[in-house]
């Protein structure tokens, strides 16, 4: 099987990278890297909408969800650096989202290449 019959909700350029990651990977490696990494990934669309939140006084909850607590913490007590802050990653949301994503593959691939799962 595929990784895209395992994961067929990845954004192109996840799957890529994904695919790319997990190109050695055996059935049963591909099976618990799709399981563990599902459980793990966030939706874009889930960052948009905790970031919109952002303007009704919980700012920065976003960055707690892409484990960005520093960021978060100041988000939360400056109003997301007046609002600024919190425009930008609207804009950015799909990258900020990218890029939490493929640090979870990664630790996913080491995980399931070390065997310890």
């Amino acid at each position: 099987m595929t990784l895209y019959q395992y994961l067929p909700e990845l954004e192109m350029e996840e799957m890529a990278y994904v695919q790319g990651l997990t190109k050695d990977f055996d059935e049963n490696q591909l099976q618990q890297f799709a399981a563990i990494y599902r459980s793990k990934r966030k939706e874009p669309q889930t960052i948009l909408f905790v970031c919109l939140l952002g303007f009704v006084g919980f700012a920065g909850i976003h960055r707690f969800l892409i484990d960005s607590i520093g960021l978060g913490i100041i988000y939360f007590f400056t109003l997301g650096f007046c609002f600024i802050g919190t425009i930008i990653d609207l804009i950015n949301y799909k990258r900020l989202t990218f890029e939490y994503n493929i640090n979870q593959a990664q630790q996913v691939f080491y995980l399931v290449r070390g065997g310890r799962v």
